[in-house]
């Protein structure tokens, strides 16, 4: 069916999670209980269709976790204090941070054991699902890749029907959700959290109802190599949080390909965060919440896939979390100046996962637990963290699946029809703010409330902006750069006869200088070069890797090695593609 209006929201049900007291399993509740909704939610109207100012949203609950009688919350001035030794830290603030009833037994968590779960561990498990599957399900376990050392990455495909490749889930009609975790070696919780999700899908588990209304795709360890030696980057050294635009290291290449073939409606990514590290040298404290929340942002996703983001995902999250008594926060992190004491959301780049998802117009998610400095530390409870949030995205994106349907349908179209259009912000600045968060104090576990300096990412402002060209030329040099387009799924198309287009070029300001400027006029366009339109789906991706002045572009990066290898075109162009040769 053909979308041709802005979708329409309507009112919606709201889910909760239910625990019992069990190892292994999650609960014993059944489809039922799963299903049954808590409470009625009524969301606002989403006004206009362009990519301008989102909608401004609620702060989190900071009250889910209770405080003991002894320390209640003051709000005090952040007092100065010689640097303290690393954690562990005062026993006070550990008996804060209980385990949860219910513990799970994933084979990196069970009783005397050291060691999180191995390579091995994890794709056994992930095969033994695939026998596990209910009448009319399909669990396939599968390699989406393979390590800078040779290790498979691992994949659960989950879904309703007869098969789990590509072409069989993008026509089933349901939307996809994918959940990803071990980005970094040194944030285990992640990725035992989604081994025991992933038990939850095999039949008689309680998420695998869920498949009735969507296709599920978990990648528990995408970093393995980083696991072996707890390390936070790849063999290579590359952060792979930062490196889903420029696809350098072959750990994301599996995720974007991952990502290319099955063009997941809503993406999710679980992390950790330090307990203490910078946060306690600079604040004599550690942090109080257990679980921070981003939904992705960058310049130039659309509104809706914003407003999905934060009301559709962010929302019933953070309810989740709350009847869970699991306290929870906006994701922030401390300033990297040793004397600045400012507060930072994720920082607006599109080479972190959730937002090069955001601008392939998936609704994304980032989800942190406490702990990355922590070893084995809370371990229950951070996995247990995970597992409240991350299940209650799947029910979200069941209870949305028609809606994100819609969504994708809408924005798709919409995305399309800017081209040669409007204007394109070429970079944005977080807004800043004051903002009230609670910590720990270091040497007496007391709980106490601070007001900060906040750069928030939930309203960006454009910075700079240029008029939205009608696509790019690149150069047949841009070989490298085309292959990492189009692992993205960005439609790049090949001249097959000579000609012209009209264009803006980039040349520097003057001799040595770093900055740019633009000259109008016809560029030749020989034989074997590229045409990149903007008249499809994913423009804004491709306008994030290839607006040259940019920290995170293809040029600015060496992928694309001269701007004189790209021009902005500025008119549809009139030249032959090999694709439309006969």
């Amino acid at each position: 069916m053909t979308f041709l209006t802005k979708p329409v929201f309507s009112e919606a049900k709201r889910l909760q999670p239910v625990w019992t007291h069990r190892m292994l399993k999650l609960t014993t509740v059944g489809s039922a209980m799963l299903l049954t909704a808590c409470a009625n939610v009524q969301l606002p109207p989403w006004a206009g269709t362009s990519n301008s100012s989102p909608t401004k949203t609620s702060q989190p609950s900071t009250s889910a976790a209770s405080t003991p009688a002894a320390q209640p919350a003051v709000s005090r001035p952040i007092a100065s204090a010689p640097q303290l030794a690393a954690l562990p830290y005062n026993p006070a603030i550990e008996s804060l941070f209980p385990d949860p009833t219910a513990l799970y037994a994933t084979p990196g968590l069970g009783s005397n054991r050291q060691q999180f779960s191995t390579h091995t561990e994890i794709a056994t498990l992930l095969q033994s699902l695939g026998g596990k599957a209910g009448s009319g399900y399909q669990l396939g376990a599968a390699a989406i890749g393979t390590s800078q050392r040779g290790l498979p990455i691992q994949a659960l495909i989950a879904t309703q029907g007869q098969s789990t490749q590509a072409m069989t889930i993008n026509n089933n009609g349901k939307p996809t959700v994918l959940l990803v975790g071990g980005q970094r070696g040194d944030e285990p919780a992640s990725t035992e959290a989604l081994l025991a999700i992933a038990s939850e899908l095999g039949q008689g588990g309680l998420l695998a109802p869920l498949l009735q209304q969507i296709n599920i795709i978990i990648v528990p360890r995408a970093n393995p190599d980083a696991a072996d030696t707890a390390s936070p980057v790849t063999a290579d050294g590359t952060d792979l949080t930062h490196d889903h635009l420029l696809l350098n290291t072959p750990e994301a290449q599996a995720l974007a390909r991952l990502m290319r073939n099955y063009r997941p409606a809503a993406v999710i990514d679980l992390q950790e965060f330090a307990a203490g590290g910078a946060f306690l040298q600079k604040f004599q404290a550690v942090q109080r919440y257990d679980v921070l929340l981003q939904p992705a942002a960058t310049a130039n996703t659309h509104e809706f896939i914003n407003k999905a983001a934060r009301e559709w995902f962010s929302q019933p999250v953070r309810s989740a979390l709350n009847q869970a008594e699991l306290s929870n926060e906006w994701f922030f992190q401390p300033s990297a100046q040793p004397g600045d004491k400012s507060l930072s959301m994720a920082g607006l780049g599109a080479d972190t996962l959730i937002n090069a998802s955001s601008l392939k117009n998936s609704a994304a998610l980032l989800i942190a637990s406490r702990g990355s400095d922590l070893g084995r530390m809370h371990i229950q409870r951070r996995v247990h963290s995970l597992v409240i949030a991350a299940t209650a995205s799947l029910r979200a994106t069941a209870e949305k699946s028609q809606n994100l349907k819609q969504v994708e349908s809408f924005v798709s179209r919409d995305i399309s029809a800017l081209a040669c259009r409007n204007t394109l912000a070429i970079q944005s600045i977080q807004t800043p703010e004051q903002h009230s968060i609670r910590m720990l104090q270091a040497d007496s576990g007391q709980e106490v409330e601070a007001r900060v300096d906040w750069n928030s990412s939930l309203r960006i402002k454009p910075e700079q902006t240029r008029p939205r060209p009608c696509g790019y030329w690149l150069s047949s040099d841009s070989g490298r750069a085309v292959d990492r387009l189009r692992l993205q799924g960005v439609q790049v198309m090949q001249i097959a006869e000579p000609g012209q287009m009209l264009a803006d070029s980039y040349n520097a300001a003057r001799s040595g200088s770093s900055s740019l400027v633009l000259t109008r006029g016809a560029i030749d366009t020989p034989v074997g070069s590229y045409y990149i339109t903007l008249n499809q789906a994913k423009a804004h991706l491709a306008t994030a890797a290839l607006e040259p002045d940019t920290p995170f572009s293809y040029v600015s990066k060496s992928l694309i090695t001269s701007p004189a290898d790209i021009g902005r075109v500025v008119a549809p162009p009139s030249v032959v593609f090999e694709e439309e040769m006969e």
